[in-house]
């Protein structure tokens, strides 16, 4: 009897084995000659809660980043920004707008009711939901303009709850030119199906693609990081279902990961180029396990979010998490601060300072004076 695709390649990987295979899936090893569409697309979207931050993201990974293609997916109807993985705004291409949002539906909910479902009371959902539905039909609106419209109609309910009941358990795109490059706006919402219907083909959801696409770009992982990047519970059954056409790792715990056969797995040796990453990159975000990026310390991933609540970038040096950045821009002066860990290598601070240099340039094209500095 032929051996199933999980014994055939039964491995096991090191931390910085499998830190190299995420960087290699995550395209972050090297620099790539492809579109920012393709990008989106393979990583099953980006996190997008920061309108600048795909913009980031993408020139981290592409040779020559045009910010303007990026506009003209949006533009175009081609990508959208719209509530998916974890109940988080993340830039996708139309078909994972339409295709994605059904399978996370529960996690829309359950994000919904831990965060409104108080404060929307006794009120009936669907009355609402049907009444958002025909506002939107009617005009694009903000959140605030849902929620002025919709607290007449239902008096018993706190504004903001009515409003994020449309926003959660609906399917809906912020318009451009929200999200755009230097232009954008004040989130405004639209039904998606409606925003959608002449650019998109219909397909079929299916929890076996979505899970093949994670392990295609966050692979090798376990069954918790799949449930940490998407939100999604009880995907066990969906792994075995799928195991005769995975491989089956192992780390050097023991603990059972599963991958693509086919998917690269380089050798954790393999130059890690320094690279900075957006706020809350997916990179970081998904999976239960982080230290194949993440250094064993908490206090290192922590870090990122220690300014005043607000998150900040992400520096990889040899393919772990090094320090964190920031850019202020004030007037034609933009500075990009950088704090690494104690103990960086002369080499890989010059590489470091090269680097961000190109991304400041880059961010800040028309600053006058740019300026990037490492900070105690």
């Amino acid at each position: 009897m032929p051996r199933s695709s999980a014994e055939k390649c039964d491995l096991v990987m090191d931390r910085r084995c499998l830190g190299r295979a995420l960087l290699a899936r995550q395209m972050l090893l090297q620099r790539h000659d492809t579109s920012p569409a393709r990008v989106v697309a393979h990583l099953v979207g980006m996190q997008a809660q920061v309108p600048a931050n795909p913009f980031v993201a993408l020139w981290s990974r592409l040779v020559d980043l045009d910010p303007a293609e990026v506009d003209r997916l949006l533009l175009q109807r081609r990508a959208v920004r719209t509530s998916l993985m974890r109940a988080t705004v993340h830039l996708v291409d139309a078909r994972d707008a339409l295709v994605l949002r059904p399978l996370l539906q529960a996690v829309h909910e359950r994000t919904f009711t831990g965060a409104f479902g108080k404060k929307l009371g006794e009120v009936d959902r669907a009355a609402v939901l049907a009444a958002g539905r025909s506002l939107l039909l009617a005009a694009p609106r903000t959140t605030a303009e849902l929620a002025e419209l919709l607290h007449p109609q239902f008096p018993a309910a706190e504004p903001d709850a009515l409003a994020q009941a449309v926003r959660y358990l609906l399917p809906l795109v912020q318009l451009p030119p929200r999200g755009c490059w230097r232009a954008s706006k004040q989130a405004t919402w639209a039904l998606t199906d409606e925003f959608l219907a002449a650019s998109a083909p219909p397909a079929e959801p299916s929890l076996d693609e979505l899970v093949l696409r994670y392990l295609a770009a966050f692979g090798p992982a376990s069954v918790a990081d799949l449930q940490t990047w998407c939100g999604l519970t009880r995907l066990r059954e969906v792994v075995t279902r799928l195991r005769p056409q995975l491989c089956l790792v192992h780390d050097e715990q023991g603990r059972p990961l599963f991958d693509l056969p086919s998917a690269p797995r380089p050798p954790g040796d393999t130059p890690a180029p320094p690279r900075f990453l957006p706020e809350y990159d997916n990179l970081l975000l998904s999976h239960a396990d982080r230290s194949r990026i993440v250094p064993q310390d908490p206090r290192i991933f922590n870090k990122l979010f220690a300014d005043k609540g607000l998150a900040l970038g992400a520096l990889l040096v040899d393919g772990e998490l090094r320090g964190t950045w920031k850019i202020a821009r004030n007037k034609a002066r933009a500075d990009l601060t950088i704090w690494t860990l104690p103990g960086m290598r002369a080499t890989d601070r010059q590489a470091v300072g090269v680097e961000a240099e190109r991304l400041l340039a880059f961010v800040e094209p028309d600053a006058d004076d740019r300026d990037v500095r490492f900070a105690p």
